[in-house]
């Protein structure tokens, strides 16, 4: 999968869970700040990440600081795929 495939699935994962389209046009967005994610979307998300492209994040290694905008998000997901 390319960079740039992961990042659409990512982005339409999080607009899914979310229900706003902002997390794909503001890649900067704090999600946490603004209410975007809380802990049920967050596991969610991190449910949907499993299932769709097989990464898993268990709430033991999850890091929120790690998950604060979309940006950080794909990143963190590419660096699990590397490993």
């Amino acid at each position: 999968m390319t960079t740039s495939d992961l990042s659409d699935k990512l982005l339409q994962l999080l607009v899914s869970i979310t229900g706003t389209d902002e997390v794909r046009t503001n890649l900067d967005l704090a999600l946490y700040d603004y209410d975007v994610l809380d802990s049920m979307k967050t596991v969610e998300l991190m449910v949907a990440v499993e299932q769709e492209l097989g990464v898993t994040v268990s709430p033991a290694e999850f890091e929120r600081e790690m998950w604060q905008t979309p940006r950080k998000i794909i990143a963190d997901i590419e660096r699990r795929l590397e490993k």
